[in-house]
């Protein structure tokens, strides 16, 4: 299934946290905190502004992003779990 988010919208897949800690501990999936990064899959459109016109997103496919710990909409796609995003959500881009 093809999915465009619509206006300023983002859809991101969470990048998974470490299995182990920095000791050689397993963590178990019932004390793993959902992470704060993701891979964006698709943008939208742009912003609408108050004069009715769209500003382009600073986001674009491809960029690792970060956000907030309780921020977005969770879907699923194909049976994968996806993140709903606005661009306001978005704390800061990832850069090599």
């Amino acid at each position: 299934m093809n999915f465009k988010p619509l206006y300023d919208r983002i859809v991101v897949k969470r990048i998974e946290g470490e299995t182990t800690s920095a000791g050689g501990i397993i963590i178990p999936d019932s004390a793993k905190e959902k992470p704060f990064s993701a891979n964006v899959l698709a943008v939208g459109g742009g912003k609408l502004m108050d004069d009715g016109s769209l500003r382009t997103l600073e986001v674009k496919a491809g960029d690792t992003v970060l956000f907030g710990k309780y921020a977005g909409t969770e879907i699923k796609i194909d049976g994968e779990e996806h993140t709903i995003l606005r661009e306001d959500d978005v704390l800061g881009i990832v850069e090599d």
